[in-house]
């Protein structure tokens, strides 16, 4: 009588298998977490300073002041709508950054905000008129 040899995979085979996917996917997922997590923010980061060039043509185009005519006193409430889009990303998608201006935009100073749906270590990142770049916590995340 012939033997025939059976081909195929052990249980214990396959369970190493799969073992060793498990491994490398919980080694790659947060890594690849904190990936999307830089490319939103960068996305944000590049939208302030998007928004900052179009407050300078504002500027320009408005009697070199920042809210339009008027004194730091008495300038009319400037919306983000009016100025640039209102969220990241730009052109319209699920929504990761919220833009608004920190404050009222003053006759010759602005500081502009992008708040995140999602948590991120930065927080909310910064960017005013002078160029100074910061996050609300404290951290540089603007490298």
């Amino acid at each position: 009588m012939m033997k025939v040899k059976q081909m195929g995979f052990t249980l214990v085979e396959l369970m190493i298998a799969v073992a060793i996917v498990g491994i490398f996917a919980s080694i790659s997922y947060p890594s690849y977490q904190s990936h999307i997590m830089k490319a939103k923010r960068s996305e944000a980061q590049a939208a302030l300073v998007s928004m900052a060039t179009a407050m300078e043509q504002w500027r320009v185009e408005n009697n070199n002041s920042y809210c339009g005519s008027g004194t730091d006193t008495d300038c009319p409430t400037l919306s983000v709508s009016e100025i640039f889009a209102v969220q990241v990303p730009i052109n319209g998608g699920t929504k990761t950054y919220d833009l608004s201006f920190d404050a009222a935009p003053m006759k010759t100073f602005y500081k502009l905000k992008a708040i995140p749906f999602f948590y991120d270590s930065c927080g909310n990142l910064t960017l005013d008129s002078t160029g100074i770049k910061a996050s609300s916590t404290g951290t540089n995340c603007w490298e």
